[in-house]
């Protein structure tokens, strides 16, 4: 089984987590950015500022600001003396210096599309990735497979392309491509993985919005791989979330053993961002040039609001 330590902290509180932040639909005023800016550390606050579009620096923000907030409610942390830093594959990571003999508490974000994603566990290793179902930029759907051919093995394909008509073939594409990238981010492999080593039996074929279901079988080199559940839910119509997780720490019990999501219950928490500010901190003065800066971007490529469906 391949194993390789996500970013972990320290658990305070024994509960998974996972919000969401439609990034997409949030409109700040110059109050609300300029306060986000003031609530992130000042390298983070300069990245954000330099992205050509504004839904990119919406969603940077999106995803640092879930971060900060899970360690300052977990784990007990101010929120003006977390420090986060990124490892050489830019992870982010708590930077904080906490002596306990508890059990790590793992954490992973994903954004793309309209929504920022965050999965944390304790004692479990975990990975996140959301995923839009949008039209390929160019070309028609059978040449973007044609191209993206080598990313899934035979069986996924044919499962991808059994779909009834193109759309729905596309969206099953997406629900792959995100469980794939959920185990690569969880075991932290980064580029350079051979994604034919794993295939995914889907089920069911079909997510009923809101749910999170825990069907889906993964195998590793032609193997099942039981130590490994995976949680997929669909936030709407279009964008597919996927949560991978490993063992339980000191568990030897087997996948079916793991206790799982009741799928009648709703995965993911809607956050806003009043409800980032309820336990922010300020860390820098205000500084009246980003929202100039803010304003003066195109919200997104003029192509991506017409490959939306």
């Amino acid at each position: 089984m391949l194993w390789r330590p996500v970013a972990s902290l320290e658990r305070l509180a024994m509960e998974s987590v996972r919000w969401a932040f439609s990034y997409a639909s949030w409109v700040p005023c110059r109050e609300d950015w300029l306060l986000a800016m003031r609530l992130v550390q000042p390298e983070e606050k300069e990245r954000i500022g330099q992205f050509v579009f504004a839904r990119d620096a919406k969603a940077a923000m999106a995803g640092r600001l879930l971060i900060r907030k899970l360690i300052a409610e977990k784990l007990n942390i101010p929120w003006n003396e977390i420090r986060l830093e990124r490892t050489s594959k830019g992870k982010p990571v708590l930077a904080n210096d906490i002596s306990s003999n508890r059990s790590p508490f793992n954490f992973n974000v994903s954004h793309q599309g309209s929504y920022a994603v965050l999965a944390a566990e304790p004692d479990r290793q975990v990975g996140i990735d959301v995923m839009k179902t949008s039209l390929p930029g160019s070309g028609s759907i059978p040449e973007f497979f044609r191209i993206m051919n080598r990313q899934f093995t035979e069986e996924e394909w044919r499962t991808i392309t059994s779909m009834p008509n193109e759309w729905l073939q596309l969206d099953m594409f997406h629900r792959h491509w995100a469980l794939k990238e959920s185990f690569i981010k969880a075991i932290g492999v980064g580029i350079g993985f051979d994604l034919q080593r794993i295939e995914f039996n889907v089920s069911p074929a079909q997510l009923e919005v809101g749910k999170t279901y825990n069907e889906t079988i993964m195998l590793l080199d032609g193997e099942e791989e039981k130590d490994w559940t995976f949680e997929e839910t669909r936030l709407d119509n279009c964008h597919h979330v996927a949560v991978a997780l490993g063992q339980p720490e000191g568990s030897k019990e087997k996948h079916s053993e793991v206790p799982c999501r009741d799928v009648t219950q709703t995965a993911f928490t809607t956050l806003a961002f009043d409800d980032f500010v309820a336990s922010a901190v300020p860390l820098t003065p205000e500084d009246p040039a980003c929202w100039d800066n803010f304003c003066s971007r195109q919200d997104s490529p003029a192509r991506q609001s017409s490959n939306s469906r």
